[in-house]
């Protein structure tokens, strides 16, 4: 499976490129501007070269949105939309993971303030937006921290929710997901409930601010998932 990372040179795409490209997948990395993800991606691929021969590759958002199999959303929320609309043509029938959280900086707030949008998450803007491409969006690595992403080769102890209404779409999110060491995915429902993953980031840099902490996770305890 080929994965593109929409807005991919951001420390966030760049963390899950990496760790995507170390478990097998063969990744492109987005950005607005193409020579800006062909310089990035050479000096990604030197930083994993210890751990994978796989080559990530660096393109244009249009042209890694046309060519991969899957998606994954990874702007600041300022850019989802603009974003979303240099790609639209390319997504039909495509599942999109949507990492975008809507903190209050978008609007020059606190980073650990969450942003209530319309209708109801940064999720729901995607689907909504792309309601006519036959797109299945599931709100996924939002809840886990750059710095755990940048981390290799170091597993992630923590737990990625993710929501959304097709089942199958979320199964195979699950299977890439869980290809990075430790990182356990929990299904928490349809994707209405984005709003409860993304809020959740915010707390945690908060948290890691707070407690002066780069590495702040969550695990969902007491509960059998199998």
């Amino acid at each position: 499976m080929l994965i593109g990372i929409i807005g991919g040179t951001g420390s966030q795409g760049l963390g899950i490129a990496k760790r995507l490209a170390i478990a097998d997948f063969d990744v492109i990395v987005g950005s607005r501007k193409e020579e800006k993800a062909v310089r990035v991606v050479e000096e990604a691929n030197s930083d994993i070269s210890e751990y994978t021969s796989n080559k990530m590759v660096g393109k244009a958002n249009e042209d890694a949105a046309k060519d991969a199999d899957l998606l994954i959303l990874t702007v600041p929320l300022e850019a989802q939309i603009a974003t979303l609309k240099t790609i639209k043509e390319f997504v039909k029938g495509k599942i999109i993971l949507d990492a975008t959280v809507p903190l209050e900086t978008a609007i020059g707030g606190n980073v650990s303030n969450l942003l209530h949008v319309n209708p109801g998450s940064a999720a729901e803007r995607t689907a909504k937006f792309l309601a006519n491409e036959d797109v299945k969006v599931v709100s996924a690595f939002c809840n886990i921290s750059n710095s755990h992403l940048a981390n290799i080769p170091e597993p992630i102890d923590c737990d990625c929710l993710i929501c959304g209404d097709d089942a199958e779409s979320k199964e195979i999110a699950s299977e890439i997901i869980e290809k990075i060491p430790d990182l356990r995915v929990v299904d928490i429902g349809k994707l209405e409930k984005a709003h409860l993953i993304e809020s959740i980031t915010p707390l945690l840099i908060g948290l890691n601010i707070k407690y002066k902490s780069h590495y702040g996770g969550f695990r969902l305890t007491g509960i059998d998932f199998e």
